[in-house]
């Protein structure tokens, strides 16, 4: 019984091999393809849910294993995946058909011998495919790796803009500047995934610069603190007034001035001039404006300054009496011819208010009608209003007096006491009397021309 099971093995392997023989030329010619779309997923499975190994751009060639339904099993870049059969070219589609076509002979001559044999080698992988799939996994782990130097903080190289997937004619999403940091957390085909500005987008790795070329912001220096100049002695300014200059010459710029004995803080003394240091601020004396002890004023400078002020105070306080008589004088005259005044101009109450009319045949305008009433007096005003504002002299609003003119913006009136004026108001009116406030719109001030 054992001989013939080991007779019918032998036949087995032996049909094995002559299928082997006949497929051997074609299998020994690698089949290769090309990408013919803008990007395509490399997957780790013959599934359109399947993992990304990688992404294929238009063009590229691979190596193509075999075909599995409408997937191709192909290499690229040392990994070994999947890929749709609408994606690629096939350079020699017979070939990997007769290849698939070898792989299920052999793999049914294989199961068949499996099934027969029952030794304690059955389901052991050969020498030769634990080397395959240590190459394989090999060459898997270096692209990773690759991948995971792409990931983390990086900076931009240059400004770029990001794109909603990976292909170059994607559409734009933001806007990435210059050496903003990023945050690289995907890495394929040549794009890296960022997340900017709070969002994630596509970019060309070579938009980043190389982590060497990322320079370290150094830590600040430490600066060492300056210690001030010592102070040699303190000294005193002899002159009335001194400059304090910038240089040690006498066209430098002056800093600042100080006064008779002023103290300074004496640092350095150098061709006849003194660094000196006051209120904060440094600069040079001439050593010939200072001195060690302050200077005191004599007594009679003393005396005499007293006296003086003594006697100003007493002419100042005669005058204030003085001018304070003739204005109270002045007032009481002022206030009976401005009652005169001020019961002429009435008679005109209800006079047309005329442009430059100044009479009460053709009606008044403003200054027409003031310099109509005072020329009845025997005073003759400028014809305007800006001319007639700069007559006699001025009054205070609380010290305003009947008969003394009152100054509008553009306007002019005759003050009547009690807070009111007569005015020759406006087109449409007529010469009448209102309060001080409501004859225009801003007042100037007075003038007293009595």
């Amino acid at each position: 019984m054992k001989s013939k099971m080991n007779i019918k093995s032998i036949v087995i392997m032996a049909t094995v091999s002559i299928i082997s023989l006949f497929f051997i030329n074609m299998s020994l010619a690698v089949s290769t393809g090309k990408i013919t779309v803008e990007t395509a997923n490399l997957r780790e499975t013959a599934d359109e849910n399947a993992k990304i190994l990688e992404q294929l751009s238009i063009n590229e060639e691979i190596e193509v294993i075999e075909k599995t339904g409408d997937w191709y099993k192909v290499k690229a870049k040392g990994i070994t995946g999947f890929l749709r059969q609408d994606l690629i070219t096939v350079n020699n589609v017979e070939q990997v058909e007769n290849t698939n076509t070898t792989n299920e002979a052999k793999n049914e001559a294989n199961n068949q011998t499996n099934n027969e044999e029952t030794t304690s080698t059955e389901n052991q992988p050969t020498e030769q495919n634990k080397e395959n799939q240590t190459e394989q996994n090999t060459e898997n782990k270096e692209a990773q790796t690759d991948k995971n130097e792409e990931l983390g903080k990086r900076k931009i190289a240059e400004n770029t803009k990001l794109k909603i997937v990976p292909v170059i004619n994607a559409t734009d999403i933001i806007e990435v500047k210059k050496d903003e940091e990023v945050n690289v957390i995907e890495a394929i085909n040549g794009w890296v995934c960022i997340e900017a500005q709070n969002t994630k987008g596509w970019l060309r790795k070579e938009k980043l610069q190389n982590k060497e070329e990322q320079q370290v912001t150094p830590a600040p220096e430490t600066q060492p603190q300056t210690q001030p100049q010592p102070v040699i002695e303190t000294k005193y300014v002899n002159s009335e007034s001194v400059n304090v200059r910038k240089e040690a010459s006498k066209s430098s710029e002056v800093i600042t001035g100080l006064t008779l004995n002023t103290a300074v803080e004496v640092l350095s003394n150098e061709n006849g001039w003194s660094k000196v240091r006051v209120n904060g601020k440094e600069g040079y004396i001439s050593s010939s404006l200072l001195a060690t002890t302050k200077k005191k004023e004599t007594t009679s400078r003393s005396s005499s300054s007293r006296k003086t002020t003594n006697t100003a105070t007493k002419t100042q306080t005669k005058t204030n009496t003085a001018q304070t008589n003739t204005q109270t004088e002045t007032q009481a005259q002022s206030s009976g011819n401005g009652a005169s005044i001020v019961s002429y101009a009435k008679q005109f109450i209800g006079t047309k208010y005329t442009y430059g009319g100044s009479s009460p045949s053709t009606g008044f305008d403003c200054s027409g009608f003031t310099s109509y009433v005072y020329k009845h007096f025997g005073i003759n005003l400028p014809r305007t209003s800006g001319g007639q504002s700069g007559v006699g002299t001025a009054v205070a609003r609380n010290n305003l007096a009947a008969g003394d003119l009152v100054i509008y913006s553009g306007h002019v009136a005759i003050y009547v006491g009690g807070g009111q004026v007569i005015h020759a108001p406006r087109p449409g009116k007529s010469v009448c009397i209102v309060p001080v406030n409501q004859a225009a719109s801003k007042y100037l001030g007075a003038r007293r021309v009595l």
